[in-house]
């Protein structure tokens, strides 16, 4: 088998498509790093990949992606009683109805703070003041302290992870580096805490102080990296919400007829089948990997343990035998209700228990916070580039989606910018 690596880089999420229709819709076979690999599509491939007897995580992800995205020892990297043991943390925090509120309403909070900056500016890039809105809002839900002067470093910091997991060359580089200065960062602060002679050392059962006392399946202590790469893997996900929220400023600038409901009496509930369509429709994650533990069968093939497993989930929310139209943005496929079992699968799949992302929650409720701010929020969509290369891992609008004339929120506001022009 000819190894699928370069292949991938070039082609980003079309390679996986791309490679099915190849194939006849068979399970995919190449290598991968030198890895052989077999990529499964559909929901029962979903519940067959998040089998804990069949895929283990130790030793699956390409160090690459550790060291950028994940950070060493984190989560993501466990199996069995120490996976469930560390992932009764983030379900813990993440899960919790009242503090999914909580981080919405944080966010709702940040959003008119910007729209008060925004509109003193001629142009905004709306992805990089939505990163920041999200990093801001994160660390104050979660108690973890931020300098004000810090805000955009760190901001970049934490989309530089995201960003350059799946690249080589400067953006592979950048990802790094990020990663290195955010973990010190956050090292400090929870050694700071644990000695109660810092920021975040007082009483109180934040995010924060939560992961900073975590123990082990062992009842050990976490190490302050290890708690501070924990700590990265509830902020960097939501702040890696700025992409599905850029989406959702692309859906309603392709679509505009959705603004109306958004914005209306009817919003919230229209806001969460707009922000499910959003995840669905937009590419985020191409796939997700582990290793095969055992020997397993899987539509007539024979898979070698520790053959590399994909699952396609990029093609899964796209398959039209589950999805109409897959290619067409429609938001009333979810107002009828959640979407079919193992069916929506753009952040993963599989039991709350296992290996599912347990921000997902966090991820819907936050974006249709931002779709509903934004289909009220009165701004000029200036001339740009806002194609979308499926190419690049992850992808989003080159230009970033720049906006410029956003109303005020007060009168006093729009005075002020008046006396400055």
């Amino acid at each position: 088998m000819v190894d699928s690596t370069l292949p991938l880089l070039l082609q980003g999420y079309a390679w996986l498509p791309d490679r099915r229709r190849r194939s006849g819709g068979a399970p995919v076979r190449t290598r991968l790093l030198g890895k052989k690999a077999i990529a499964l599509h559909g929901p029962a491939a979903v519940r067959f990949f998040y089998d804990e007897k069949h895929i283990r995580r130790h030793d699956a992800l390409p160090q690459p992606v550790i060291d950028t995205l994940f950070g060493r020892g984190a989560v993501h990297t466990l199996d069995g009683e120490r996976h469930r043991v560390r992932k009764a943390l983030f379900t813990g925090l993440l899960k919790d109805p009242a503090a999914v509120r909580n981080l919405s309403e944080q966010v709702g909070g940040e959003l008119e703070r910007a729209r008060a900056e925004w509109s003193r500016k001629d142009r905004v890039v709306l992805f990089d003041e939505l990163a920041k809105v999200l990093t801001r809002a994160v660390h104050t839900w979660a108690g973890v302290p931020l300098d004000e002067d810090a805000l955009t470093r760190t901001s970049r910091d934490l989309i530089a992870m995201v960003d350059g997991f799946a690249a080589v060359g400067p953006r592979h580089l950048a990802a790094r580096r990020a990663r290195g200065r955010q973990e010190e960062r956050l090292a400090s602060l929870v050694e700071a805490a644990r000695a109660d002679a810092g920021p975040g050392g007082g009483p109180g059962p934040t995010v924060f102080r939560t992961i900073a006392a975590h123990r082990n399946a062992d009842g050990s202590p976490l190490t302050s990296r290890t708690a501070a790469v924990e700590l990265l893997n509830v902020l960097r996900p939501t702040v890696a919400i700025t992409w599905f929220a850029v989406f959702a400023a692309h859906a309603l600038h392709r679509h505009p007829e959705h603004r109306e409901p958004l914005a209306g009496e009817d919003g919230p509930e229209f806001a969460w089948a707009f922000a499910e369509e959003v995840r669905r429709f937009y590419p985020f994650a191409p796939f997700v990997g582990g290793l095969a533990a055992e020997r397993l069968e899987w539509a007539g093939r024979t898979i070698t343990p520790g053959t590399m497993v994909l699952l396609d989930l990029y093609g899964l929310d796209h398959d039209p035998d589950l999805w109409p139209e897959p290619y067409r943005f429609d938001p009333s496929r979810f107002l009828a209700g959640p979407a079919p079992a193992d069916a929506l699968v753009p952040q993963g799949g599989g039991p709350v228990d296992g290996h599912r992302c347990p921000g997902e929650d966090v991820t819907v409720a936050v974006l249709a916070t931002v779709a509903r701010f934004l289909a009220r929020l009165p701004y000029v969509v200036t001339e740009q580039e806002l194609r979308i290369p499926l190419r690049r891992i992850p992808t989003a609008p080159r230009s970033g989606f720049v906006i410029s004339d956003v109303a005020a929120p007060s009168a006093e506001v729009l005075t002020e910018r008046a006396s400055r022009t």
